[in-house]
Formats: C-alpha cells, sequence, structure tokens
C-alpha cells in the first residue's frame, strides 16, 4: 500500500505510506470508538450542564476535540489522514498563487461579463413580456 507515482513524473516529495506492520482491528476500533465517545460525551455535557459559565464550557469541547484527535491520530487510519495531510501541505507549496493586481483583473472581468449578461437578460425579458403582451392582444 503505498502512493503510485504515474510513469515520468518526479518522485521527489511523495509521501509513502507503508504498513508491514499487523494491525489489530479490536484495538483499531476501540480507539475510534473511544474517540467518538468523548466527542459525543462533550457535547452532551456542554448542553446538559448549562449552569456552568460558557468559557468551561467550550474549554471542555476544545480540550475533548484535542484528545479525540490525538487518539484518532493513533490508528491506522489516523496515520494514514496524517500522511495524506503531510502530502497536501507539500502540494499547498507547489501552488503558484496570483498577484494581486491579477487577483483584480479577473475579478474586474468577471464582474463585468455578469453585468453584460445581466442586461442581456433584462432585455430578453422585456423584449419576451412585449411579445407575449403583443400576441394576447
Amino acid at each position: 500500500m503505498g502512493v503510485q507515482v504515474p510513469p515520468g513524473l518526479p518522485v521527489t516529495g511523495v509521501i509513502v505510506i507503508e504498513s508491514n506492520k499487523e494491525i489489530n482491528q479490536g484495538s483499531e476500533i476501540l480507539k475510534l470508538m473511544a474517540s467518538l465517545a468523548i466527542l459525543l460525551g462533550s457535547i452532551y455535557v456542554f448542553y446538559m450542564y448549562s449552569d456552568l459559565s460558557v468559557l468551561i464550557r467550550a474549554l471542555l469541547i476544545i480540550f475533548s476535540a484535542v484528545v479525540a484527535t490525538l487518539i484518532f491520530f493513533t490508528t491506522h487510519r489516523g496515520s494514514i489522514f496524517w500522511s495524506f495531510l503531510q502530502g497536501s501541505r507539500v502540494e499547498m507549496r507547489k501552488v503558484v498563487w496570483p498577484t494581486k493586481e491579477e487577483t483584480l483583473q479577473t475579478a474586474l472581468t468577471v464582474f463585468i461579463f455578469v453585468l453584460i449578461l445581466g442586461i442581456f437578460f433584462w432585455l430578453l425579458d422585456f423584449l419576451l413580456l412585449f411579445v407575449t403582451t403583443f400576441i394576447r392582444g
């Protein structure tokens, strides 16, 4: 199991996931269920103990989410997801983002195009209204 690189593409920056270790399905399911139970439990506490401060309840949710995420990342699926996130960061760095000037020009072009189409459809609507009014008498 791993990332397959098509022929002809450079292999630099590719993160390969190797699973030579045997996965214990029971412990994986237990960890995933524990992670889900922590999240659901914190949501339950948030709504059932409304007499507590909102700050305390919000901190409880944040802390529970962090703990649940850490538990999730100890699973096989979590390690695959972590590798995916690392690969995404590599790809984000490869993107060439437009300059401010290019962004402004593109936005202005889209605005003008939408304005022209709006005027066209308004005129078309006016023409169709005139024709149907003329036909109906």
